[in-house]
């Protein structure tokens, strides 16, 4: 059974099936960029928190210098404990935030594989 459509109303469809499968991928590699941007805004706040924590510790360093001369007693140990504390705690921040900025893929591969392969079956021609 023919249709009764022409040559020309077929190729405005496909045209405009096309054009939709590229808006449809252009939105899906947004929501990719989006959600890899939230997980970089993560690791941020991580390396913040452990910059914040050595910063810290820098502040119990100088108070365990300041404690180890003026006045030789057993306070600047206590001091010296903490300061190495803190200075732990900064160190695996900054480690857990690097590892998670590391897990961040700047580009969404499997949108622009997608949009690939969609540009190659564009370039096929019909027969």
């Amino acid at each position: 059974m023919a249709s009764d459509r022409s040559v020309s109303d077929v190729l405005q469809d496909i045209l405009s099936n096309v054009q939709d499968i590229l808006r449809s991928e252009i939105r899906l590699a947004r929501t990719e960029i989006r959600h890899e941007a939230a997980q970089a805004a993560s690791s941020a706040v991580w390396l913040a928190a452990g910059a914040v924590v050595l910063l810290s510790s820098a502040i119990f360093l100088l108070w365990t210098g300041a404690y180890a001369l003026s006045a030789v007693m057993p306070m600047w140990a206590a001091t010296l404990a903490t300061a190495v504390a803190t200075a732990v705690v900064g160190a695996l921040s900054i480690v857990v935030g690097v590892r998670r900025f590391k897990r961040v893929t700047p580009v969404p591969d499997r949108t622009i594989d997608s949009l690939r392969e969609n540009l190659e079956w564009i370039k096929q021609p019909t027969k």
